[in-house]
Order: structure tokens, then sequence, then C-alpha cells
């Protein structure tokens, strides 16, 4: 009897489930999942070419979805890319860049603008729940954390891995043979610190569990009729890099690797959550990096494939970056060569939840959803290459024009006006060998009037990144 009972209570529990994931996709509202790594390169994964890098999660899930090749970030360093995929403005309309403190630190007095509209604030006004797990670097006060932007819950780390770095360590070794307690970076539960320094040999491993308890929790508590927003971003894999003893040592492609490999394991441990649930029917998973690799930490860092230039430049290996889009019976699958970008997201994601953005504020993306249900191509057909508060280069149809030139592994940062512009066709050399400039005059004048356009109304917003606390003034 207590065999039938114990088969009886399973078959109800999984024909509830089902059902009811069927009555959410009835609701019409689907959940969004955005996983955003951390100077991960455009060569970083299997599908995108890498020899030795396994990642059948990954490539699976571009095979199911779509796989973009043009797909680009707002800036080529953390804090400002990060705001523009949070808000769908380019980080000189927000005040989220600068040229002298290009992100964040912990003595930063300034972050994300309260009047700045979230992707997560915008689905709380459409019934989503929403979390944040993982990096920010938005602001690490109070009024600047997940919490005070439309989430309703935060766990992670609220800046770079490698900042709060102890003085008696020297920075490369540090960050080429990293320990633990060689930072004192702290991880926060909403807006409390709950261990310090965070233990970041399983911190990918507990933004996995969290993310599955999100989506578990979700669930219980309210139902499978009210939908989910999760923005999970991870730490890595920005140096120093730390990977769970599971697998340390496992990849072909050393340490490196060993994170690739490991972040790839929590992308598949989400979508079996969802696919076991019934949720992957109403679910939009997108994962892609927030800028190029930093090339400068050798075989710590990763790689751009065929692509020129690292993070910290606006050559195609710094902005160019992995894009997988995925939702069974929604998203058509394909290798989309076509333009996308971080800015895109806000107004796509908006669209499909049945939000209507506010009016009063300029938005820089356009919306995706005719790329994704495969009805029409990319309505977006250029692309502005901010470094700080300056165009280093424009991007319209085929052709990219430059107006600058820097390092090209990004540091140290030197940028040169150029007296000559440089002109690529990346459809056709993405590596961008051949400057073909001479050619195609009438292409630079279009590119010039599309720029000149764009800044006969832009208005620059004054930097939050470069506001000290008093108190750690040196």
């Amino acid at each position: 009897m207590n065999r039938y009972l114990i088969l009886f209570f399973l078959l109800l529990n999984s024909w509830m489930t089902v059902d009811s994931a069927h009555a959410q996709t009835k609701t019409g509202k689907p959940n969004f999942i955005v996983i955003f790594t951390d100077d991960q390169g455009y060569g970083d994964l299997g599908c995108y070419g890498h020899p030795t890098i396994r990642t059948p999660n990954l490539d699976r899930m571009a095979a199911e979805g779509q796989r973009w090749t043009n797909f680009y970030v707002a800036a080529n360093v953390c804090t400002p890319s990060r705001a523009a995929l949070l808000t769908g403005r380019l980080p000189v309309r927000t005040g989220m860049c600068s040229d002298t403190r290009r992100v964040l630190f912990p003595d930063s007095d300034g972050g994300l603008p309260q009047s700045e509209n979230t992707i997560a604030r915008i689905l709380k006004k459409q019934g989503y729940r929403t979390a944040a797990i993982g990096k920010w670097h938005l602001g690490h006060l109070p009024a600047y954390l997940p919490t005070s932007h439309g989430f309703d819950s935060y766990y992670g780390i609220p800046y770079s891995n490698d900042m709060d770095r102890v003085n008696s360590v020297e920075a490369r070794e540090a960050l080429m043979n990293p320990k633990v307690e060689y930072f004192q970076v702290p991880l926060m539960r909403d807006t409390s610190v709950i261990e310090r320094p965070a233990d970041q040999t399983t911190i990918v491993k507990r933004y996995t569990q969290e993310a599955l308890e999100f989506i578990a929790r979700n669930k219980q508590k309210s139902g499978a009729t009210q939908p989910f927003f999760l923005y999970l971003a991870h730490s890595l894999p920005h140096v120093p890099l730390f990977a769970s003893s599971k697998f340390k040592g496992t990849s072909e492609r050393g340490l490196y690797g060993d994170v690739i490999e490991e972040i790839d394991w929590s992308t598949g441990q989400i979508l079996d959550a969802l696919r076991k649930t019934g949720l992957d029917k109403n679910t939009y998973v997108i994962f892609t990096s927030d800028n190029g690799p930093w090339v400068i930490f050798d075989e710590n860092g990763g790689s751009a494939g065929p692509l020129f230039g690292s993070k910290g430049t606006s050559y195609e290996g710094g902005v160019r970056v992995p894009a997988i889009i995925w939702g069974p019976g929604r998203v058509k699958p394909a290798v989309i060569s076509e333009m996308g970008s971080t800015l895109d997201l806000l107004p796509t994601i908006s669209a499909l939840a049945g939000a209507t953005l506010p009016t009063d504020r300029v938005y820089d993306g356009y919306s995706l959803i005719p790329v994704l249900d495969g009805t029409s191509k990319s309505p977006r057909n250029e692309m502005l290459y901010y470094h700080g508060t300056r165009l280093f280069a424009a991007r319209k149809g085929a052709f990219k024009c430059y107006f600058y030139r820097n390092n090209p592994q990004g540091y140290p940062e030197k940028m040169e006006k150029l007296d000559t512009y440089t002109l690529f066709n990346l459809q056709h050399d993405p590596s961008e060998r051949f400057d073909i400039a001479a050619k195609y005059p009438e292409k630079i004048r279009e590119i010039d009037e599309m720029v000149r356009q764009h800044r006969a109304s832009l208005v620059v917003a004054p930097s939050n990144l470069e506001k000290r606390i008093v108190s750690q003034k040196k």
C-alpha cells in the first residue's frame, strides 16, 4: 500500500508540475534568464571555434537556439557595458562611463542613477519576480545595489573579483597565481555582507545553486502563473581565476579552460531545470559576455578567436562577443550574421513581456523579436563604439570606420586621434586586416553623417564613476 501511495504522489506531483508550466504558457508572459560572463572572448566556446575548451551544454543551446556572430556590447570594460545591458542606453547618456576612472572601484561613491529604468524595474511593473545573482559592478553602496534597481533579491560580489587585493601581495603575482585570501572581496545577500573574503573556488557552484533555488522557489511560492526574470552575471573568467575541485585541472586549456567548462556546466544545470519543470517552453535564455578577453594576462586570459583587439579596445575583439539566445518553440534555430547588441535586450524583453517603454528618454536599442521568431532581419544596421566618452569608431552596414587608435592589447591605455580615418568591411574582413578607406570614401561620408546626427541630439550625462568616498581618498 505504501508503495502505491508513493507512486500516486509522484505521478500527482509530475502532473501538477507539467500542468502549472502549461498554465504559465497560457498567460502569455514568458520568463527571462540573462547569463552574463566576465571577460570571456569571442573564441572561448566550442561552438565559436575553440579547439580544446569543451562546452557541450552551450553548444547544444546554440544548436537548439540562435548563435549570433555579429553581436556587440556597448563598451569595452565592465561597468559601462553592464549599465548598457540593463538600461538599453549608451553609457554616455547615463553617466556610467569616464575617461579617467573607466570602472567603479571599492572607493567609488557613485553608481547607476535611480532615475534609470532597468530591465528588472520594467518587468516588476508587469508582475515579474526578479533576482540578480553574481557580479553587479554598478555601485556597491545601498542606493546603487540591485535591490534599489528593481530586483527583489541579490546574491553576489558587488564589483570585480580582483578588487580589494591585500597590499602585501604584488598585483601580477596575485592575479597569475591567486589564492582566495589575496582578495578581500565581499559576498553579499541583498544589502548585507555575508562572507569576506568570498570563497571564489566555489563561487560558480554557489551562483548556480542560487539560480536553481530562485527558479524552484518562484514556482513554489507564487505558482507558475507568475513570470520571472533572472540576471546571472558570473564573476569569471575575469582574473583571478578560480575553479572548484570538480573542475580544476580537468580542461585541456588549463585553468582558464577549467573555468569556462564550469560555467558551461552551470548553464547546463539551469537549462536542465527548465526542461524538467516544463518551463523551457516559456523561457528565453540569453548567454553573452560583457567585453572581450583580457589578453595581458597570457594563458589566464581568453581568446578573441579571429578578431583583432581585446578588452579595453573598441576593435572587434574588445566589443564583439559570443551570444546565444534559446527558447524552444519561441526562438527559431539559426546562425545569425546580422548585427545585434546588449543594448537591444531591454527593448526586446520589454516587448515580449508586453511592456511599453516610457517616452521620457532616448533608448539605443531595437526589438530583436523579428529575428528571434524568424520573420524578418535585424533592425540594427549601425553600431557606435565608445571608449569612455569618446567615440572611437562607428559601423554602418558592413563598414566600420575608426576615428582613434590604441594599444590592441588594451593596456596600457594610450588613445591617439587618427589624422586619416581607417575603414574595414567586417563581413569580408572580420579580422580588420585590410584598410579600404581609399576605395570607399562614400562609406566614410555616410558614417560621418550618421555620427553627426547622433551627436546633434546627444546629451552627455555627468560621470558617476569619478566620485570617491572621502574617507578612502589617498
